[in-house]
């Protein structure tokens, strides 16, 4: 098996999960049914344990040099915790079983980047052809889960409410998990740093520099913004009418999107600069946003919406990489990448799905709530103005 499969059906497996969990786990938590405000705890709770967990990982992966044990101990962890809610009900235990399972999931993907970017010697091109088989994952579960949902619900998500459907949904996770667990054991490390190496250089200095903090704090933003997108977009769907199988359709269309961008993303770098493709990105996110929030009922608008999800995830993501990449040495990498996916989704994920959750209001408040992501979206487009233009 090839370095390019290994890596790309890692991002595959990973990402698939989130395929399951981002649409649906709104679905499965009503199937329980909580109220949105307990809906956006949880999902707040779910999302705070990457505010520290990725780096406690990161640290222990920096000062071991073992990234390829870590990862491989996050996917089994993680299986073993979702695992658990074939048995539970509870407010409190449904909670606590997701956030350890958010816990030693995000051990994952901070580790697997270092990995892939020191196994492709940090080509964008290369890496954004493995990192778009993620992509591909998720859309193949949003789709499948979709089909799925609908079997047992008739094509009606508000009749979600048998062990059927529940059972469904752990049961998909827990197969994809186990699929992620055994391609992580096909992994090799390609790069070893000494023990000098890895006892050097504290990272203070690089998160207190100016244009880090202007950076991590749109990516922040922008992270409050997707708020009511992850938490709520399939019970949003369902308000306004469309049938099951809609929601795994329009998500796959933004996924399309943004595998497009995934392959053609070395021809943006090589004609935009770094701070331009996040202000654009930035900005027309909360143009999507704003549709969302008045003319989600139109079909084709919604439609033109997820397609900017090219620019809002993909986008702005492989910007991010590019940014953490350069601004980081070698030895600080695992930490960099964790600060970021620790602060940025977060902090800013927990902030987001709080709002959404208090703002949503059993759907009464949807337009609300994505009317204030928009808002949130537009201030991290006017503050990445402000992104020294140096190396960017």
């Amino acid at each position: 098996m090839s370095l390019f499969t290994r890596l790309s059906s890692s991002y595959f497996f990973y990402f698939a999960i989130l395929g399951l969990i981002s649409p649906y786990l709104s679905v499965f938590l009503d199937s329980k049914g909580f109220t949105s405000l307990e809906l956006g705890e949880i999902f707040a709770i779910l999302t705070a344990t990457k505010i520290i967990a990725p780096s406690l990982w990161a640290i222990l992966a920096d000062r071991t040099g073992q990234q390829l044990l870590i990862i491989r101990l996050g996917a089994l962890l993680a299986l073993l915790s979702f695992v658990l809610l074939f048995w539970l009900d509870n407010y409190w235990a449904i909670s606590i079983c997701l956030a350890l399972f958010s816990l030693f999931w995000t051990a994952i993907l901070p580790q697997l980047e270092v990995l892939t970017l020191n196994s492709v010697r940090c080509s964008n091109k290369i890496y954004a052809r493995i990192r778009l088989w993620g992509s591909l994952g998720f859309i193949v579960l949003a789709i499948f889960a979709g089909q799925v949902m609908a079997f047992y619900q008739e094509d009606d998500l508000s009749s979600a409410t048998n062990s059927s459907f529940t059972n469904a949904f752990v049961l998909m996770g827990c197969a994809v998990l186990l699929l992620l667990l055994f391609s992580t054991l096909s992994l090799k490390s390609r790069h070893v740093i000494n023990k000098a190496t890895r006892q050097a250089l504290s990272i203070k200095e690089k998160l207190l520099e100016f244009r880090f903090i202007i950076f991590f704090i749109s990516g922040i933003l922008l992270q409050i913004s997707f708020g009511p997108y992850y938490g709520f977009f399939a019970l949003f769907l369902r308000d306004l009418e469309y049938p099951g199988f809609a929601v795994g359709l329009f998500i796959s269309l933004g996924v399309l999107a943004e595998i497009l961008v995934f392959i053609f993303a070395s021809s943006f770098f090589k004609h935009f600069s770094l701070k331009s493709l996040l202000t654009f990105s930035l900005a027309v996110t909360a143009l999507r946003w704003f549709l969302v929030a008045l003319y989600a009922d139109s079909a084709w608008v919604l439609a033109f919406t997820q397609l900017i999800h090219a620019a809002s995830f993909a986008l702005f993501h492989s910007a991010s990489m590019i940014f953490i990449s350069s601004h980081f040495s070698p030895c600080q990498q695992s930490r960099g990448q964790a600060i970021y996916l620790g602060g940025v989704y977060g902090v800013g994920g927990a902030i987001g799905a709080y709002l959404a959750g208090a703002l949503w209001l059993d759907g009464l408040g949807a337009t609300t709530a994505f009317l204030t992501a928009s808002v949130a979206a537009f201030l991290a487009a006017l503050l990445i103005k402000f992104l020294p233009s140096k190396n960017t």
